[in-house]
């Protein structure tokens, strides 16, 4: 019996001592180092008889992400359907988790039967759990269903929905492509005396700029602001992906001078923004240039954009050098643009360049990458 286990096994007939922060944290640790899937379902079930564990919202996320990423969703559903028997089932708070994790997984369909239960369970239905079961929908990419329970649930609940499940709704029509759609409940939570927030904001933003919808884009902005809403980071980076878009890197050039001029740092979607505009517009130098100033290290991305342009532009200096700097930085990027610069390395006929890719894409020790010499396939 492993040690997490052995201290789970004594909690149940010792002290109170036993369940204290130290002991609990003990447990948690050993879940999270398990490698076996399975074990660990197990080690969950079990700690979850512990009051403490079950209030570490943490541990909860972190498995079941875990297990969703590794698409092992009959047991997500073993570990969640377990929590049913606890008495903490009937308060609101813990059944909204539930309901939240199971979207997380894209479960909607047991997010929804968790929340018809509630009734029976005497547990409260408010717009705590309504809005855990909007993000359900749209975390599963339930996009369709999300309209009719944002119309129908509140007049069957007796509840109104508040500005986390306008955030939601407008989310959802953005995801949807129904812009239009999401703009218009902008002047709904006015009319119902429900203030936008950055949240709100930011999500139009992003939807209508990466769509090309720039001067609707501008109206929202402007919107955003007269409501004295400052913009962040992530606002000003969906205005750069439309200036990408529009072509306009000159303007984009202006607004970091902007950002920087209010303290709002650029992160790795700014240069990426800056660097994407340069690409499209095909400015070499000044995509380099860009990429040299950002400091953001090597990026997945970055990489992605940048290869093929500056491969398309006879640049292999320039490739090969992003090439080894992702093993040396031990960066995770697709295979497909390290094998394109293998393979016009080997068509000018840099031959050893091309095989020190191969070579290094066998042997790095982070991940395996099997990249093909030409003559090879």
């Amino acid at each position: 019996m492993s040690f997490p286990s052995r201290l789970l096994s004594r909690s149940f007939s010792t002290t109170a001592t036993a369940t204290g922060p130290k002991f609990i944290g003990s447990v948690i640790r050993g879940i999270y180092k398990e490698n076996n899937l399975k074990r660990l379902v197990d080690k969950f079930k079990k700690s979850s008889d512990l009051g403490r564990f079950r209030t570490n919202t943490g541990i909860y996320t972190g498995t079941v992400q875990r297990l969703a990423n590794a698409k092992r969703f009959r047991w997500i559903e073993e570990i969640l359907e377990h929590q049913k028997q606890y008495k903490d089932i009937s308060k609101e708070g813990f059944t909204a988790r539930l309901i939240t994790l199971y979207g997380k997984a894209a479960m909607f369909e047991n997010a929804r039967k968790v929340f018809d239960e509630m009734p029976g369970r005497n547990c409260e239905q408010t717009v705590l759990s309504f809005n855990a079961l909007l993000g359900a929908c749209v975390n599963s990419k339930k996009f369709d269903e999300v309209d009719g329970l944002f119309k129908d649930l509140p007049h069957k609940l007796g509840i109104e929905p508040d500005l986390v499940s306008y955030n939601t709704i407008i989310k959802a029509f953005v995801y949807k492509g129904s812009l239009d759609s999401a703009n218009t409940l902008l002047y709904e939570m006015e009319k119902k005396g429900i203030k936008p927030d950055l949240i709100t904001f930011n999500t139009l933003l992003l939807g209508f700029y990466s769509n090309g919808r720039f001067a609707d884009a501008e109206k929202i902005w402007e919107t955003m602001v007269n409501m004295n809403v400052r913009p962040d980071v992530r606002s000003y980076n969906a205005r750069l992906d439309g200036l990408a878009i529009e072509k306009q890197t000159k303007k984009a050039l202006e607004l970091v001078g902007e950002m920087r001029s209010k303290e709002i740092n650029p992160d790795v979607f700014t240069f990426y923004a800056l660097i994407k505009g340069f690409v499209d517009e095909g400015n070499l130098e000044e995509a380099k240039r860009w990429y040299n100033k950002s400091g953001c290290g090597m990026n997945k991305a970055i990489f992605k954009l940048l290869v093929p342009f500056v491969c398309e532009k006879g640049d292999l200096d320039f490739a090969f050098n992003l090439c080894k700097r992702t093993f040396s930085k031990r960066c995770l990027v697709d295979q497909a643009p390290l094998q394109l610069v293998v393979d016009r390395l080997a068509k000018e006929l840099r031959v050893e360049e091309a095989k020190e890719l191969v070579e290094l894409g066998k042997t790095n020790s982070y991940c395996r990458y099997n990249l093909k010499f030409p003559s090879e396939e």
